[in-house]
């Protein structure tokens, strides 16, 4: 991946940084302009943004951070700043994709390409910045990562078939308050790479030393383990998840 990512790939931490009305008042950590402060506190080595969840069905995609910037006024082009400082430092940093494509795929993966990666656009809604990946395989110029979170019971109904291509370079697979089925989706799918995706707080909390003294020993046995996908970045300030666990991923 990036300069900052280990050849054992034993402590990679991902982390979901969502943008929701109340994070605005509650906590500066969890605003998207505190993307710097993010990668700063060492603990992440990817950082996901979400979501782009207007796309598809011949409508123009658009991101939608719930309030805290307005892409229609170029509001959140300031986010590059926070994402280049974040790539300065090895780590990646993702745009989640959420909503259903139609039959308009192709034209949706132009508009990706062209509006948050390598493209050229003059309406790019978080700035030129050049993002590291998103779920979708451009294949063409500066290499973009590939990357799915599906739930846990295998196979995901709505992911399936695109997991089944192997082009998918990370799966961050939803652990939460699920049966676990490690052992399939590594054996089944076709990735470089799959995480143990886990929530930071609340429902399918998984208690740290559980996590470190029963779960990480029985995945790190797949050569295909990557780390732990955390959901998300307010969670994890409120309970210190992602330190805690750090030095055992």
């Amino acid at each position: 991946m990036a300069s900052l990512f280990t050849e054992s790939w034993s402590k990679v931490v991902i982390i979901f940084l969502l943008i929701l009305p109340f994070l605005v008042s509650r906590s500066c950590a969890g605003r998207i302009g505190a993307l710097t402060a993010t990668c700063n506190t060492g603990r992440y080595r990817i950082v996901n943004i979400a979501f782009l969840s207007q796309l598809g069905n011949g409508q123009t995609p658009q991101i939608n951070l719930a309030g805290h910037c307005d892409p229609a006024s170029n509001g959140c082009q300031k986010v590059s700043t926070g994402i280049r400082n974040c790539q300065n430092q090895g780590i990646k940093v993702l745009l989640s994709i959420g909503g259903s494509l139609g039959n308009d795929a192709r034209g949706v993966a132009d508009y990706i390409w062209n509006n948050f990666l390598g493209g050229q656009s003059n309406s790019r809604p978080l700035g030129d910045a050049v993002l590291d990946g998103v779920d979708f395989d451009i294949e063409r110029g500066r290499k973009v990562s590939l990357s799915a979170a599906p739930q846990c019971p295998f196979p995901d109904q709505k992911l399936n078939g695109a997991l089944t291509t192997g082009l998918f370079d990370y799966v961050w697979v939803q652990f939460y308050n699920n049966p676990n089925s490690w052992n399939k989706w590594t054996s089944s799918i076709q990735a470089d790479r799959f995480f143990v995706g886990l929530p930071a707080a609340g429902t399918g909390y998984v208690p740290s030393n559980d996590l470190i003294n029963q779960v990480l020993p029985f995945v790190k046995k797949s050569a295909k383990y990557g780390g732990v996908m955390l959901y998300d970045k307010f969670n994890d300030d409120k309970s210190g998840y992602g330190s805690k666990i750090q030095g055992s991923v």
